[in-house]
């Protein structure tokens, strides 16, 4: 595997993160056990607390195949069409700016040989984000897909400092002209949804449609437990991994020749 080029995905040389006692999954699983719905927006019902994440083992469980060969260096249409489809702007502050999905570079520093990936929220099967939350706001889907209940969230920022991956964002400003089912706010935390509103009614991902239409074809989508599935027969036929597997928090995110 490349060294990770730090200037770009800011990680440390000792990167590690401290997840909550297993005692506090049980307790707080057990407390939504009763709420099996949530809405996140007008015409959107989630699942939001529907019991432990083991109920995907018999359900989809949604994710991504990224192959890194296939990703190219000044190829931003998966940034694009995600900025574009879900309503927050491509940043020009790095460090303050919402940002569901960014271009990562890897860089071996011995040949110098490079590779670029796109990172976004990896939707892990352990999340540390919901871990942390004081309030639930943040939540895995029985179908894997991790997401943000912006009328319960309190913008404590908990999540931000336990995802290992950077992929949440906070929005420091006010908001005008939102996208109905993608409800962001003032306040809050915000992360890449796998295209949600999209997936819930049979489609794809917008930045997964965008790479396709590029003819670069570098992104795949699917259900993961179903082994007829593209995705999950690529998996099974290539090699595959993920980012931090050593974490042990099994994102649904995964790439190959990386």
């Amino acid at each position: 595997m490349s060294a990770c080029d730090k200037s770009s995905c800011g990680c440390g040389d000792n990167e590690t993160i401290d997840l909550v006692a297993m005692s506090r999954r049980k307790f707080m699983g057990g407390a939504a056990a009763a709420v099996t719905t949530a809405t996140l927006a007008p015409g959107i019902t989630v699942m939001a607390f529907g019991g432990s994440t083991n109920a995907a083992e018999h359900k989809p469980r949604w994710g991504l195949l990224i192959d890194v060969n296939k990703c190219v260096k000044d190829c931003d249409a998966c940034i694009t069409a995600c900025s574009t489809e879900n309503g927050w702007k491509e940043p020009v502050d790095l460090l303050r700016d919402a940002q569901w999905i960014r271009k990562v570079t890897l860089k071996d520093k011995k040949s110098g040989f490079e590779q670029y990936l796109p990172v976004m929220c990896q939707h892990c099967a352990e999340p540390p984000c919901v871990d942390v939350c004081p309030t639930a706001a943040s939540f895995r889907r029985a179908d894997g897909i991790v997401l943000v209940d912006k009328h319960l969230c309190i913008g404590c920022r908990y999540c931000m400092m336990a995802c290992p991956y950077q992929a949440r964002s906070f929005i420091h400003e006010p908001l005008s002209d939102q996208k109905e089912y993608a409800p962001r706010g003032k306040g809050t935390v915000e992360s890449c949804t796998l295209c949600v509103h999209r997936v819930d009614v049979g489609g794809t991902p917008a930045c997964v449609e965008a790479c396709d239409a590029t003819g670069n074809g570098a992104m795949m989508f699917g259900n993961l437990n179903d082994p007829e599935s593209a995705i999950a027969k690529r998996i099974a036929e290539y090699p595959s991994s993920q980012i931090r597997a050593d974490l042990g928090l099994d994102p649904g995110v995964r790439y190959t020749n990386l």
